[in-house]
């Protein structure tokens, strides 16, 4: 859903929900020690001013204790940005609590947009609390 547009850059609101989580330990590291590597394949429903479903993104996550850490990844989107459709990837860039809150930031990779996403430039976030499935996310994107 489009929310405001200013000189050209537009703000979009939404909400995903995670559609499949895989995670698998990295390296050969004794059970318990810290840091620790790992990588989760995941896929994502957008809903809202992104609408993509069953996305592709891959993280590299880095623990720094059993409940709190770091992140990167990369989506690839295949559908629509506020009714244009197309394909486009964003990199993302993370952390997550002990409380179990995750906060991410995401930029489109350049080049990346397809269709009518063709020369698409944006910057997201959003903010996972606790318990929360469907999980709220801002997105200000333009054309470059």
């Amino acid at each position: 859903m489009s929310t405001r547009t200013s000189a050209r850059r537009t703000q979009l609101t939404g909400h995903f929900t995670y559609a499949g989580w895989e995670e698998r330990v990295l390296g050969d590291r004794p059970e318990g020690a810290y840091p620790r590597l790992a990588h989760a394949a995941v896929t994502n429903a957008f809903s809202g001013g992104i609408e993509a479903g069953d996305t592709t993104c891959e993280y590299t996550i880095v623990y720094l204790t059993e409940k709190t850490g770091t992140f990167t990844g990369m989506e690839l989107l295949d559908g629509s940005v506020d009714g244009c459709r197309g394909t486009f990837v964003v990199e993302e860039r993370g952390s997550f609590d002990e409380r179990g809150s995750v906060r991410c930031t995401f930029e489109v990779v350049p080049g990346s947009g397809t269709g009518e996403l063709a020369g698409l430039r944006g910057t997201g976030a959003f903010t996972q609390e606790p318990g929360q499935a469907s999980v709220p996310y801002t997105f200000d994107y333009d054309f470059g």
